[in-house]
């Protein structure tokens, strides 16, 4: 039997990398490829250790966790010990859950790829059996894909809807302090970026949104030419399509904020990719909210635990 080391790393470098990446999504880690690609160099080093004296050590599973603990400081750094913890048990947990993905990706075509000692290993005669370079190459990206979407899916169904949040928007230099509703039936997004988009009463933030703006959007002049270079804030603003329940076609003046930052009772999310809709209607009667955050707003955004 022929044993191609160099394609088992490369292999096992690649399975590595595609492991870190995938718990610095689910835990919405800030993703540096670069501290990322050292973690999965360190851990597909095991296979060129098992070929000198130091095999006997890493093939034993204290080995392996020494190696683990390498690859999630080096991927993720140390800032606590529950943030360091949480990143080794979620390494653990997706390998786990890809492993057996791939156990029965590879019951179920019958390939020759093997599954030993934390190692995935191909066995081939030549060019190598079609079907075993399907499963290395195209198997685990669909499992890990998979995966992938079932977390965003058990996540998107953890998000505590109906909530009041505190939502600060920084635009330049004006800084606004709101009280926000989660509310799951905000589905709107730019037609063209697919990003979501909030919704503010415009009301609640007139005094610090520039005059002309504001005017515009409480008078409903939103079609209205804005061609001229010195209106405000003219490089942030689109224009949002949308349609709401028992009414024909509208449109709401989008603004790009520099962030946007909800603080829940247990995180700190800041979110990059979002559009602030002004609304010139009231959104709470009662005033219990300021604005509608966008579900995703939560789930796409980088959390900070503050509890």
């Amino acid at each position: 039997m022929t044993v191609y080391l160099d394609v088992i790393w490369i292999l096992n470098l690649s399975f590595d990398l595609l492991l870190l990446l995938l718990t610095a999504i689910i835990l919405k880690r800030s993703l540096k490829i670069w501290r990322l690609a050292a973690g999965a160099l360190i851990g597909s080093s095991i296979i060129l250790l098992m070929f000198t004296p130091l095999g006997p050590v890493v093939s034993e599973p204290a080995g392996k966790a020494v190696i683990s603990i390498l690859m999630v400081l080096l991927s993720f750094g140390f800032k606590r010990f529950r943030y360091f913890f949480q990143n080794l048990l979620m390494l653990y947990f997706v390998t786990f859950m890809l492993g057996g993905g791939i156990i029965g990706v590879h019951y179920f075509l019958q390939s020759e790829a093997t599954y030993a000692n934390g190692i995935v290993m191909t066995h081939s005669k030549g060019m190598g059996d079609p079907v075993s370079w399907m499963f290395v190459v195209i198997g685990f990206p669909a499992i890990w894909l998979f995966s992938k979407k079932r977390m965003e899916e058990a996540e998107t169904k953890k998000i505590q809807y109906e909530e009041i949040v505190t939502v600060h928007i920084a635009i330049e230099q004006q800084f606004f302090e709101l009280k926000g509703l989660v509310d799951s039936g905000n589905q709107l997004t730019d037609p063209l970026t697919k990003i979501p988009v909030m919704i503010l009463d415009t009301k609640k933030a007139a005094d610090r949104l520039p005059k002309e703006l504001a005017e515009k959007v409480l008078k409903g002049d939103i079609l209205e030419d804005f061609s001229n270079g010195d209106f405000p804030w003219l490089s942030r603003m689109r224009i949002i399509p949308y349609r709401g329940v028992g009414q024909s076609h509208q449109f709401l003046i989008g603004i790009k904020p520099d962030e946007v930052t909800i603080l829940t009772e247990n995180d700190r999310i800041s979110v990059k990719k979002v559009i602030i809709g002004l609304s010139s209607s009231t959104l709470s009667t009662d005033g219990d909210f300021d604005c509608i955050v966008h579900p995703h707003m939560l789930k796409n955004g980088e959390a900070e635990n503050v509890s």
